[in-house]
């Protein structure tokens, strides 16, 4: 019950953030807020190249070395050795802890090794550092979702959605988490 306060309480965080308008960095601050702000826009069509923008504004650390960890730990990610990613994204994380996408990279490795309770500390830290990260926040719903935490879940992909109203699994999943938690047979 404690695990699930704190993901609560980092969503709520992460709400509040936004509200502020906090989470970026000086370096990519003007831009990266600039392409979240076209996020917003309800008719836009180039929606997955903004995101692919923000992804790349995200995966800048500012140090060759950790960019380079990164880069090793998402090539052994693409190649299913998550022993080796997770040792290069544990090494990125220990060079660089406030570096939320090196949070986010390892978070997605646990995930895919099936241990959910270090992902979502993961995540956790992940939106310490950058509450708008809606890659986080749909992580965390899909495995909040596995793990049977609908309310919690849907509160995660709300928040995404939030952030970025054009991706169409974030809408498909709170809709259908709506449905379930208003008693829909799926």
């Amino acid at each position: 019950m404690k695990a699930f306060r704190n993901i609560h309480n980092s969503l709520l965080a992460a709400g509040l953030a936004l509200l502020a308008g906090t989470g970026s960095t000086v370096a990519q601050s003007d831009r990266l807020d600039e392409l979240l702000e076209r996020l917003q826009l309800p008719d836009l069509g180039t929606w997955q190249l903004v995101e692919d923008e923000i992804y790349q504004y995200w995966s800048l650390s500012g140090s060759a070395s950790a960019d380079f960890l990164l880069m090793r730990g998402r090539e052994a990610l693409e190649q299913g050795d998550l022993a080796a990613a997770l040792d290069h994204l544990t090494a990125l994380t220990d060079h660089a802890p406030d570096f939320a996408e090196g949070w986010n990279a390892r978070a997605t490795a646990y995930f895919r090794a099936g241990r959910y309770g270090v992902a979502i500390s993961d995540v956790q830290r992940v939106l310490a550092l950058n509450p708008r990260h809606f890659g986080a926040l749909t992580g965390l719903g899909l495995m909040l979702e596995e793990m049977g935490e609908f309310d919690a879940a849907l509160e995660a992909y709300e928040t995404a959605q939030s952030i970025h109203p054009h991706r169409p699994d974030i809408s498909q999943a709170v809709d259908r988490l709506n449905r379930m938690l208003e008693g829909e047979t799926l």
